[in-house]
């Protein structure tokens, strides 16, 4: 009986270790907030972006037949062909949200002009030619639903869709357009019914092309030669009366190994501000997966000769001879030598308000290579590196950058009053503060892709380091055409405010 037993509850064990993990809640690394301003600001880019759509946009083809019996005509077939918009104003349209539910969208007192080509054909006559079309009244509203799919891609749904137009006025050209416009008016009223049925069908369709736009979104980014970095949404929108939130999950993964961290994301609340167009909060997680996943990778591992080292010194009194001499005078070699560097472990974040530090627990060996003989160890230590990060955003990128703040040896206190030791420490510590760093700060220019919409532009963008997370604030620009991403040109977006570190966006 006890032996039929313990399987039993072994299985229920397994059942009960799966449920909690299934039920367990799934906090972002990245969470980003759309703001009613980015809305607002959103109706006046969305009008640049429908006008360049519609320039490239060709309508349905619109066909019917009508009596004209002034005429004494039974029947007049007629269709217009090769629709384009050539002008549209909307005046008064909003977006709003919707709690829970998604974004309403309402504009009224529209009108556009249309451009056309017509052919007519009845039992006394058939003929073809060119006609403007002018459309007023134009109501529409409507509510946007954002999911999100099974692969973390941003789905767009349209519900509640209306669509009127109140007037349409034709006006044919040609040799014949005054005997066409006198029966146009008729034919005004059938038109106008087949557009209105037209219009709701057309958007839908609309939004089913984006859908397949977002569909083939690169979720999962190669950022180096080590490293993935996965912005899959985690969830659908969090949407209230004020903002939208969006849930990215925001880890980075080695190249050859798409697991989840052992460490897991802490819950990320946005403070409530709604002076910029978004914010987008960037947690510890975010940068403890990105040091996890380059350790485990080995990004962290270098050999530099001399002649590599000296490349990135500054030249003054201090510099690399000076520092080598005095290698050589303790040591007294003769011949090159070698610096390697490897991380024991991953380097460790932590962000408190005004103050982003990354601690480097690493080993560094000196090494010599004799003609004709292989390579051998003059010194090997452990050390800590306490540095400090500075933070800008460079386009639509958010770079790093590296500066020491402490440097110690791992060893006894004891040995710490020997002489020899706090010259070796200080040697040490000007190659990594001349040598490497440059090289680390130099690879760091890359950045990190910040997620934002395709010709979107981040402007008015300040950076601060809060409790556990950094907060970007940018306001929105949309580029009507591409533009070439600034380059990595400095720090000189880097300043100090009331004593707390704070990044802005490079000019």
């Amino acid at each position: 009986m006890c032996t039929k037993t313990i399987p039993v509850l072994w299985g229920c064990f397994l059942l009960w270790n799966l449920y909690i993990s299934s039920s367990q809640t799934i906090y972002p690394g990245i969470k980003a907030r759309i703001t009613q301003r980015a809305l607002d600001y959103g109706v006046q880019a969305g009008m640049k972006m429908i006008e360049q759509m519609l320039k490239e946009k060709k309508l349905p083809d619109l066909s019917g037949s009508e009596s004209l019996e002034f005429l004494k005509v039974d029947y007049v077939n007629y269709n217009f062909s090769n629709i384009k918009i050539s002008a549209f104003s909307f005046p008064n349209t909003s977006l709003a949200f919707v709690p829970g539910v998604g974004i309403k969208v309402l504009t009224n007192h529209g009108t556009a002009n249309i451009s056309t080509d017509w052919g007519f054909e009845s039992p006394l006559f058939q003929d073809t030619g060119g006609a403007d079309l002018f459309l007023s009244g134009v109501y529409f509203t409507g509510i946007i639903i954002l999911t999100r799919n099974d692969f973390g891609h941003p789905t767009v749904k349209l519900q509640d869709c209306y669509a009127q137009l109140s007037h349409a006025h034709v006006s044919f050209s040609g040799e014949l357009s005054v005997l066409y416009n006198s029966f146009a008016e008729p034919m005004e009223k059938p038109i106008l019914k087949n557009l209105n049925e037209m219009l709701c069908p057309i958007i839908a369709s609309e939004v089913k092309e984006l859908n397949a736009n977002l569909s083939t979104l690169e979720v999962l980014t190669k950022i180096d030669n080590y490293t993935l970095l996965d912005y899959s949404l985690i969830s659908s929108p969090e949407i209230t009366e004020n903002y939208l939130d969006l849930n990215l999950k925001g880890v980075f993964y080695p190249l050859e190994n798409l697991t989840d961290p052992l460490f897991s994301p802490v819950p990320l609340v946005l403070p409530e501000r709604s002076n910029s167009m978004l914010y987008i909060g960037i947690t510890e997680y975010f940068f403890k997966s990105a040091s996890f996943a380059h350790f485990t990778a080995g990004a962290f591992n270098v050999t530099l000769s001399t002649k590599e080292i000296s490349n990135h010194f500054v030249q003054n009194s201090q510099g690399l001879g000076n520092v080598l001499s005095r290698i050589a005078e303790i040591y007294i070699l003769s011949q090159p030598f070698m610096v390697r560097i490897m991380a024991t472990e991953p380097p460790m974040i932590n962000l408190q308000p005004g103050n982003f530090t990354l601690d480097i627990p690493a080993s560094i060996m000196m090494l010599t290579q004799p003609k004709n003989s292989t390579v051998e160890t003059i010194v090997s230590m452990d050390f800590v590196a306490s540095t400090s990060v500075g933070l800008v955003i460079l386009g639509q990128r958010l770079v790093c950058s590296l500066s020491l703040n402490r440097f110690r040896l791992a060893l006894p206190e004891s040995n710490r009053s020997n002489i020899e030791v706090l010259r070796f420490e200080n040697i040490l510590s000007s190659i990594l503060h001349f040598g490497i760093l440059p090289l680390a700060n130099a690879k760091l220019q890359q950045g990190f892709p910040l997620p934002n919409p395709h010709k979107i532009s981040f402007v008015n963008s300040d950076i601060e380091v809060l409790e556990g997370f950094l907060l970007i604030s940018t306001d929105l620009k949309y580029e009507t055409s591409s533009k070439q991403q600034p380059s990595f040109h400095g720090w000189e977006g880097l300043n100090l405010i009331s004593g707390q570190w704070r990044g802005k966006s490079a000019p």
